[in-house]
């Protein structure tokens, strides 16, 4: 059976299945191969690097996808937004801000406004900005957000902002994850640290090898990576995490010797892609992490997963 929803209708997509724009991970190439599968896939925007936003269009080809931005931040650099807008993106996502100001150009540009919320009065504010599509994320996704579960904001969102879509997130790295947001009444999901395991992520190797040995047990949420960044993050959003040499040394009591502006210092010596050190954004759907594949087959795997179980619970009903 498909997976027909109005996300699909909106988006003349195959399956209700969005990549999260994951800053440093989610790159054109990996945007692209979600698209051609039949889902979206969204570039990050992250903090707002023109070259690099750039050069990831450019890894995209020719291939539909969507952009995504952090909203304060891209407050800063609001010329990002129309640097993007000249690829004719097909939506930007906008989370962790107000997202008022930007509507008027996304629309105008003929693209969709994707708002993802963490609260049941966001949703509503990004309703009256004219969102066409609202993302409820649960506190169980990796990166920043806030503290409520995805279970019950899905269908409190779900409710407010009738009848306009709602993607669920948070959470969600298999079929069950995609059933079970379907049934809550969104209209699909958008997807994020299980697409992180994936051939086309820009993470290296081994940032992903250490998804493979880690279970969602082995995060946390904390404002440490954002202290050690130097990134003015409102105060209520926090990044989940893997657990790792920071968060064992820091997180406890950052004023401690090797905390404050050591810490900092220490944190930039380090190499990209060292493991322990680095921040690792990953949720709570780890413990079913298991490989690293092409994003085409994560996409099919969980859209064959998703029909299975909502054949089976349609047979429960008698």
């Amino acid at each position: 059976m498909a997976l027909a929803t109005p996300i699909t209708e909106l988006f003349e997509i195959r399956h209700p299945v969005l990549l999260a724009p994951m800053a440093g991970a989610s790159g054109g190439a990996l945007a692209a191969a979600v698209s051609a599968a039949g889902g979206l896939g969204l570039i990050a925007g992250g903090y707002g690097n023109a070259g690099q936003l750039e050069a990831e269009f450019v890894a995209a080809g020719n291939a539909r996808v969507g952009v995504g931005f952090i909203t304060w931040s891209l407050a800063r650099q609001p010329a990002l937004l129309t640097q993007a807008l000249e690829h004719a993106p097909a939506a930007v996502f906008l989370s962790f801000g107000d997202d008022a100001p930007f509507s008027d150009e996304i629309h105008r540009a003929g693209a969709k406004l994707i708002c993802q919320v963490q609260t049941v009065e966001q949703a509503r504010a990004a309703a009256d900005a004219s969102a066409d599509v609202i993302v409820a994320q649960g506190s169980e996704a990796g990166g920043h957000g806030a503290s409520r579960g995805t279970f019950a904001l899905v269908p409190a969102v779900v409710d407010a902002v009738a009848p306009l879509p709602v993607l669920a997130a948070g959470g969600i790295g298999d079929g069950r994850g995609l059933g079970a947001a379907l049934l809550l009444g969104a209209a699909g999901a958008v997807v994020g640290t299980r697409f992180l395991a994936t051939t086309e992520c820009l993470w290296p190797d081994g940032f992903k090898q250490r998804l493979l040995e880690s279970g969602g047990d082995d995060t946390l949420r904390t404002s440490l990576f954002d202290r050690l960044r130097g990134l003015d993050w409102p105060a209520e959003y926090t990044g989940r995490v893997l657990r790792n040499d920071s968060t064992e040394r820091w997180q406890a009591n950052p004023q401690a010797p090797g905390g404050g502006d050591t810490a900092r210092s220490d944190y930039d010596a380090a190499a990209s892609d060292d493991a322990d050190t680095r921040a690792l954004h990953a949720g709570e759907v780890l413990d079913l992490v298991d490989a690293v594949i092409p994003a085409a087959h994560l996409v099919e795997k969980i859209v064959a997963e998703a029909e299975a179980e909502l054949a089976r619970a349609a047979r429960l009903v008698t």
